[in-house]
């Protein structure tokens, strides 16, 4: 159990540290650019902590405690694909509902799905192989 509490707080401290760094360095222009018209004055912050809260425990569950120990390759695999397929719901609903939602978007935000997810991946793979030869 151990182990899998280690792997959550890695992923989830990664997830947080990276996407601290992307939204509020790189991504902040290009998300007022595009959807600037759509975004709420301040965030939702308890809405946001339930994300961060339940998103990081999704790759624990699909890419790092699926895996076997030592299984980077796969680890990261699965954290991209993870990432891919929760980004590209949430953009592809946008695109398919929301009227002058840009694609340019889309593509950045689920690429940065992917990206984020693998490395959060990465850490949490990190701790968990590091629990079990602690």
């Amino acid at each position: 159990m151990h182990k899998h509490l280690a792997a959550y707080a890695a992923t989830a401290l990664a997830m947080l540290v990276l996407d601290a760094l992307w939204l509020g360095l790189i991504a902040a222009p290009l998300y007022q650019q595009g959807i600037g018209h759509l975004m709420a004055p301040q965030p939702r912050l308890g809405v946001a902590a339930l994300f961060y809260l339940l998103y990081p425990l999704g790759i624990v569950i699909f890419a790092v405690a699926a895996r076997p120990a030592g299984a980077w390759r796969p680890t990261l695999l699965a954290g991209a694909l993870f990432g891919l397929f929760a980004y590209a719901t949430y953009d592809l609903t946008n695109l398919a509902t929301l009227k002058g939602w840009p694609i340019w978007l889309s593509v950045i935000d689920v690429a940065w799905g992917c990206v984020v997810s693998a490395a959060s991946a990465a850490a949490g793979r990190w701790a968990m192989d590091r629990w079990r030869t602690a």
